[in-house]
């Protein structure tokens, strides 16, 4: 264990001392931006020091938990140095912004034409939020009303409290249960439905983060001044439709699966730091799109599947003498002498079958 952790941890520092000699080479006649770079890279380095730490401490305290008390002063230890790593990562978190600012520097720094950049992030920001209202608002409803034939907008205003929770924590994951709550007492969606479609969608119907991920595979390549010819955008949109399956339901997936989509046609991954400074208001923007996306394909599947959820009547069997035996509800509506004689009847009745049985 110590020995992976250990290799682990000397392929960590190794890269992070190569990004500050890059950082360095960089900044070194840049208008004496040299301290605060480092101090993004430093910030960096610690953290994923730290959380290669916290990973060992939680695995150790695993292990000493199952040896009882002959673990418990090493399990206090491993529990002050979990609280301390902790600390220690809050306060790394509060430089995070410096540190992104200047990731965002570095690289608008090494462009020919730095003004042009902050149109260029608008106009980016502006084609994602368009493209995704375009999907949100006019293709997802149009398919729910071929399909089913009811008032799209009718529904979409019964899941508005779930997408005001998906806009607000930028996770649809988080955003599960409300919109279970809202498809079953709002838009009265069967149970069976809502309870395996929602789940499924949360994890692998990312609509937004396709869109997303597409138009900012294509909008690196020209910041790049990389032309794209129809092959290479095909590709990027196969591949960004299927890296978004593979992200997950939490705030910024997206970056993480971005690296793929780039990879694909040769595009240099390290400048996905240029959309990081608009990345947090579209992330909320491309949920709510995942959200809207999950509660139609629900109600689609609700409308589609509507018979094999009808309630059918309770079958009769034909074999049982149910006529011969009063319920309990009507024998206790019945006078007492009624239920006496029909008791005796009853009684008659088997002791005639159990003659007859015996003198076969």
């Amino acid at each position: 264990m110590w020995e992976s952790f250990k290799k682990a941890l000397l392929n960590s520092l190794s890269a992070s001392f190569l990004s500050i000699w890059k950082w360095i080479r960089a900044f070194w006649h840049k208008n004496g931006l040299l301290t605060l770079s480092m101090l993004s890279v430093v910030t960096g380095c610690l953290l994923g020091f730290l959380l290669r730490a916290l990973e060992l401490t939680e695995l150790v305290r695993l292990l000493l938990g199952k040896m009882g008390e002959r673990g418990a002063p090493l399990v206090n230890v491993c529990q002050c140095l979990n609280e301390a790593v902790m600390k220690i990562v809050s306060m790394a978190v509060w430089y995070f912004p410096f540190g992104i600012v200047f990731l965002i520097a570095g690289k608008i720094l090494e462009m020919e034409d730095p003004s042009v950049i902050g149109k260029k992030l608008g106009l980016y920001a502006v084609t994602v939020v368009s493209g995704l209202v375009i999907h949100g608002l006019v293709l997802l409803p149009l398919l729910f009303l071929l399909i089913t034939k009811k008032n799209p907008f009718a529904f979409i205003r019964g899941i508005l409290q779930a997408l005001l929770i998906a806009f607000a924590t930028s996770s649809s994951s988080a955003t599960l249960p409300i919109t279970l709550k809202c498809l079953l007492e709002n838009n009265g969606i069967d149970r069976r439905v809502a309870r395996f479609v929602l789940p499924v969608g949360a994890t692998i119907n990312m609509d937004g983060t396709a869109l997303y991920e597409a138009v900012a595979a294509i909008f690196i390549a020209q910041v790049n001044e990389y032309d794209l010819d129809l092959g290479q955008i095909i590709t990027i949109s196969i591949t960004a439709t299927a890296a978004s399956i593979g992200a997950a339901g939490i705030p910024q997936s997206g970056l993480v699966t971005m690296v793929i989509v780039l990879t694909s046609v040769g595009l240099p991954t390290e400048d996905i730091t240029l959309i990081i400074a608009v990345d947090w208001a579209l992330d909320r923007f491309r949920t709510m799109t995942n959200v809207l996306g999950d509660a139609l394909a629900a109600g689609i599947i609700a409308h589609i599947c509507e018979k094999d959820f009808a309630p059918k009547p309770p079958k009769q069997d034909p074999v049982s003498n149910t006529d011969k035996f009063p319920s309990i509800e009507t024998s206790l509506l019945q006078p007492k002498d009624n239920v006496i004689e029909m008791t005796e009847e009853t009684l008659t009745e088997q002791t005639g079958v159990h003659y007859n049985i015996c003198q076969v």
